[in-house]
């Protein structure tokens, strides 16, 4: 056996595999005896099949199969003892690679195209300038914060006269053309409503003062703009019957139930944080404050590999690929959308690559590694974001673990865990290299820099 690789020029080569009987033949031989052993074959006992029958009728088939298998082998060996940085995969060389004939072939020589990574020096250092945003934390941030835990934690009063974004529930009945509940008509006993979120002012205006028990009478299909789900919801119809129902419809008001936001008590700041975390809405605030510039943090170190990707990309300048090679892989890979797709989308692509080869290369530099605790403590902290939309905070460490390892369960879900730890760590030792142009933005100047 011989294997060699030859560069063509900087970014592609050939690698050569010439195989001889003597490399193969006790594979076959080895295979052989396996289906001599357990061939079922009628007219002889199983394990006494003559081997001339079994190279007879599968001697070709073991042939191909395993100078294939032993041909991936040491191709796939080569390229990792000897480190070649190849993109993508072996393709067969189109002129080299000469047809093989297995009947009378006994010595075996594949030829390949191999596309390499382009060599580049990728670095962060202090004499590189990056710009690091931190998002402004404002009082009106922390106010929204602070009436979503109050909304969370508010008490429901029964009240007896309708006040704009009350909850009125009561009998729903269709009239007819006359304003009499219409015989055989929609009627919906409990229905629930709240006025605040009808579409039409006018209808809206209808509810203003209202008191329990009285009638009103309102357009369903002109309050909520004919909108199918909100009117096959509160009419308890289907979505495809609601065209038909066009006409007014009398409430007779039974509840009004009003929503009182909690106090910013001990309670209710103990309900948050935790028991004793905070005693005054002061330390309230301070701590909402904590907590919502704790989220921007990742916001801006996201943004952050985003500049550097961008900095560096223009201080390496472009780096040649082999077009022509990758295209091919590209195509092998998409054969169902077909060479417009490849043309379309290549250029992306290449770009893609760029940032990829670029990040490996810092990792490696940085020496930074993705250990089981890296991924399981990504999976908690994207557990305890997802807690925190909800404006629950104070989540005990083993409901955080159990909902982690649920999500750890799931590949894809592993996937894009690896990679935000590989990033977050990335991160973390290129701020601390880099010198860091600090600028403080408002939360709306941040979300525009990705529009």
């Amino acid at each position: 056996m011989n294997i060699s690789l030859q560069n063509v020029d900087k970014v592609s080569a050939l690698l050569t595999l010439k195989l001889e009987k003597a490399d193969y033949q006790s594979r076959v031989e080895k295979t052989l005896k396996t289906y001599c052993q357990k061939a079922n074959i009628p007219g002889f006992r199983p394990g006494m099949v003559p081997m001339s029958l079994i190279k007879k009728q599968f001697g070709k088939s073991v042939l191909v199969e395993e100078v294939d298998k032993m041909m991936q082998e040491k191709v796939n060996e080569y390229i990792r003892d000897n480190k070649v940085n190849m993109l993508g995969m072996p393709l067969p060389n189109e002129e080299k690679m000469q047809p093989i004939d297995f009947d009378t072939q006994e010595d075996f020589e594949f030829v390949f195209d191999i596309a390499l990574a382009p060599e580049f020096t990728a670095e962060i250092s202090s004499a590189d300038t990056v710009d690091y945003y931190t998002i402004e934390v404002s009082d009106e941030l922390i106010d929204q914060q602070v009436k979503m835990y109050t909304q969370r934690a508010a008490k429901y009063d029964k009240v007896e006269q309708y006040e704009d974004k009350d909850m009125i529930k009561g009998l729903l009945a269709e009239l007819d053309e006359n304003g009499n509940t219409k015989e055989g008509g929609i009627q919906v006993e409990g229905a629930v409503m709240m006025p605040a979120y009808m579409k039409n002012d006018e209808q809206k205006a209808v509810f203003n003062g209202a008191k329990v028990n009285d009638v009103l009478v309102f357009n369903p299909a002109v309050a909520f703009d004919n909108n199918e789900a909100e009117l096959s919801s509160l009419l308890k119809i289907k979505k495809e019957e609601v065209a038909g129902v066009k006409g007014n419809f009398s409430f007779q008001i039974e509840e009004i139930t009003r929503m009182v936001p909690a106090e910013l008590n001990q309670e209710l700041f103990d309900s948050v944080f935790g028991e004793g975390a905070v005693s005054s809405e002061e330390e309230f605030r301070a701590k909402i404050k904590e907590g919502i510039a704790k989220q921007f943090e990742s916001d801006s170190d996201y943004k952050f590999l985003v500049d550097v990707r961008e900095y560096l990309v223009n201080k390496i300048g472009k780096l040649e690929f082999p077009d022509a090679l990758l295209k091919r892989i590209m195509l092998l890979n998409n054969e169902e959308k077909g060479e417009a797709f490849v043309a379309e989308n290549y250029d992306k692509s290449i770009e893609e690559l760029t940032w990829h080869l670029i990040k490996e290369q810092l990792l490696e530099n940085n020496a930074i590694k993705v250990e089981q605790a890296d991924v399981m403590n990504m999976a908690k902290e994207a557990t305890r974001i997802q807690f925190a939309q909800y404006g629950m905070l104070n989540i005990p460490e083993d409901v955080l673990e159990n909902y982690a390892k649920e999500m750890l369960k799931k590949k894809e879900s592993v996937e894009g865990l690896v990679n935000r730890a590989a990033e977050s760590k990335l991160s973390a030792a290129l701020k601390a290299k880099a010198t860091l142009n600090h600028k403080t933005v408002s939360m709306e100047e941040f979300n525009k820099m990705f529009e």
